[in-house]
């Protein structure tokens, strides 16, 4: 794959950007699977819908306690050697989910299965702040998100049939394997910085060294500092709600497709693998867009009116597919709310790459840790509803309702309060 980018006279960072797409779309093929066959694993465990969404949950509390550490040691040791742990530990513990016998062993193999995977988008977009410019920040995170369509896309197109042929575990085995191929390209040729990067040319680093808002003098910054900017409160928060959507596309909605609207497997497979390839077309349409706003509106408006019709679409499209009796308007509504969705999450981290500079790692990690805390809320509350009422419709009001809450909070949100530059002489 190098030797093509090189042939093609491919620039470096585009070349960073593409591993990091493949390492996105991995942790969604890895994250999705367990949804994928939901549906056969609480037939064959003989598990509730309460005790489905304490498995959910136990991903995603684990990846939520983990995430701050994960981001700080990013920003310590660099990204590589996170990665590569990462990685590592995703696949293994996503084979083991195979072999489980029962509730007990599916929840801790979960649980230690999200503890891996913890950390990977604040390293992602640690690397995208050190490789990209700021002009072009927008479209380089767009693409780190597009990787997790791409994954949740490509997942039911080969987790459904594999289970059909071979039953609910096999899947497992294969996303499991198909990890340690990035590791090894990640360990072989990815430098944690541009100048580290012997055969990059000298004019693609002092493009980047010139324009680009990592500080190579900056250091960590006192959490005092972190958690006392009046951005990132309301950014934690708004990704907390946020959360909450994008867990019930890729832990509930397979279930709610095939259990609560009546589709059957082939056709959950093809709901989900179209709505994740809208979501695509929501990354670029809002990295593009990302883009043209800041140079429009500035940063602190730019970003603004990026992420706040991202999460009002979302919310009000949710609601829709959630009253409407009919599975069409239900099916194009999901697909909607997902574009949606992919429109204005990325520009989260745009700003944790704004306001935490160098230590972009930390800041993404301290609203990722909220955001995981709301996905851990939705897989409970969804579950819990569902078991009460023994209606699928009504956990989704909820959920379009937190969202309306996320988009106001963006009213809060200021890019241009970036943490103060503190360098070693200091």
């Amino acid at each position: 794959m190098h030797q093509i980018f090189k042939r093609l006279a491919i620039p470096y960072r585009f070349r960073v950007l593409a591993l990091l797409c493949g390492l996105t779309t991995l942790t969604y093929m890895d994250r999705i699977c367990i949804s994928i066959v939901g549906v056969r694993i609480k037939a064959d465990m003989h598990l509730s819908n309460e005790q489905f969404g304490w498995v959910l949950a136990a991903f995603a509390l684990a990846y939520a306690l983990f995430e701050i550490p994960s981001g700080m040691l990013g920003d310590r040791i660099g990204p590589k050697k996170v990665f590569i742990r990462i990685v590592i530990w995703w696949s293994f513990f996503t084979a083991l989910t195979g072999i489980v016998g029962g509730l007990v062993s599916l929840l801790v193999v979960r649980f230690l299965f999200g503890m891996g995977e913890s950390g990977t988008y604040p390293n992602s977009i640690l690397t995208v702040s050190r490789w990209f410019p700021a002009k072009e920040m927008g479209k380089a995170l767009s693409w780190v998100g597009i990787g997790s369509q791409i994954g949740a896309a490509l997942a039911p197109l080969i987790i459904v049939p594999i289970a059909i042929a071979y039953g609910w575990r096999v899947p497992f085995f294969v996303i499991g394997a198909i990890g340690l191929i990035w590791v090894a390209v990640c360990w072989a040729w990815f430098r944690d910085f541009p100048a580290l990067m012997k055969a990059m040319p000298a004019a693609e680093k002092e493009l980047i060294a010139e324009t680009c808002r990592h500080n190579d003098h900056q250091r960590q910054v006192h959490w005092k500092l972190i958690f006392t900017n009046r951005t990132l409160w309301p950014l934690m928060l708004m990704y907390f709600c946020c959360q909450w959507a994008n867990y019930f596309f890729i832990a509930w909605m397979p279930v709610y497709l095939q259990e609560g609207r009546g589709l059957t497997e082939n056709g959950m497979k093809q709901v989900t693998s179209l709505l994740f390839i809208m979501g695509i077309a929501g990354f670029l349409a809002g990295g593009a867009a990302g883009d043209w706003l800041l140079k429009l509106k500035g940063l602190k408006m730019g970003r603004r009116l990026t992420g706040m019709p991202g999460l009002g679409c979302c919310g009000v499209l949710l609601f829709i597919a959630a009253f409407s009796p009919s599975n069409t308007v239900m099916v194009c509504c999901l697909v909607g709310a997902n574009f949606s969705f992919s429109f204005g999450v990325m520009v989260s981290y745009a700003v944790c790459a704004d306001i935490g500079r160098n230590n972009a790692g930390t800041v993404t990690g301290a609203m990722n840790f909220f955001g995981q805390m709301g996905a851990f809320f939705l897989a409970l509350i969804f579950g819990k509803i569902v078991q009460a009422t023994h209606h699928f419709d009504y956990p989704v009001y909820v959920v379009a309702a937190v969202l309306i809450a996320g988009c106001l909070l963006w009213l809060a949100i200021d890019a241009e309060r970036a943490l103060p530059l503190v360098s070693d002489k200091d």
